[in-house]
């Protein structure tokens, strides 16, 4: 027994029912199968994504735990202590950085702090003085000077600060363009007390910052420090001629 198909086609706005056979009509059908399957192009995306750095770009659990905080957040103090003990506290260490980098960047300043107050209490913690530099700008830029103060109140407060000028530099710079004057010279005070002696950058960044501010005191004890480590260099004593010259205005 011979068996048809039936295929509609539309011809000129009238519909025709046609007859195909079976041989017809799958071979048909194969075709277009064929034609699609060829279409479909599958690409290996793992040759497009980039390795993760720890501590720059997220990892699924950093990228989770941000979420989860978030979500905490608008909810109950209760509700974000939760979600530090069960997904927080259990990252490795760059994820942890990586996740206070990330809620600094969103501008998430309490949940920033918050975080950094808990990771301060892991064994493997050492104060990052490029950290609290990019921590200072942050939360100064979004107008919290008292965080700013008791986050360098909590750096000096540490037993353990590594000399590093580099970052010494970074704190000195975001607290000199945020016009902390006081907490700059504190921090300028600490950076010697450690042994780390500044070099010309850091006598720079305060010389521009305190003329900037009009501290003319504060910037002729800074010229004669500067003196003291051998920086007798042309910006400085440029700079003294141009406070004498203001002075005497």
């Amino acid at each position: 027994m011979n068996f048809f198909a039936h295929v509609i086609q539309i011809e000129g706005g009238v519909l025709h029912l046609k007859q195909m056979s079976p041989s017809t009509y799958v071979c048909l059908n194969s075709q277009k199968i064929q034609s699609r399957t060829m279409s479909i192009t599958m690409r290996d995306r793992s040759k497009n994504r980039k390795p993760l750095q720890r501590g720059r770009n997220l990892s699924i659990e950093a990228i989770q735990t941000i979420q989860a905080l978030k979500r905490a957040a608008k909810h109950s103090e209760l509700s974000l202590e939760q979600v530090f003990e069960n997904k927080f506290r259990r990252l490795l260490k760059f994820d942890m950085i990586a996740v206070l980098r990330e809620f600094l960047r969103q501008n998430q300043c309490l949940l920033a702090l918050k975080v950094f107050e808990d990771f301060r209490k892991e064994d493997w913690y050492r104060p990052q003085l490029l950290l609290y530099a990019e921590m200072v700008t942050v939360l100064g830029s979004n107008g919290l000077l008292e965080k700013v103060e008791l986050l360098i109140m909590e750096l000096k407060a540490e037993t353990i600060v590594n000399p590093d000028v580099e970052g010494f530099n970074a704190l000195l710079e975001s607290l000199m363009n945020l016009n902390l004057t006081g907490l700059a010279m504190e921090s300028f005070d600490l950076m010697k007390s450690l042994s780390c002696d500044p070099d010309r950058r850091s006598f720079k960044i305060l010389i521009d910052g305190l003329k900037s501010s009009g501290e003319m005191d504060l910037l002729a004890v800074m010229l004669q420090d500067a003196k003291k480590y051998g920086y007798s260099v042309n910006f400085l004593e440029k700079d003294e001629t141009d406070m004498s010259s203001e002075c005497k205005h």
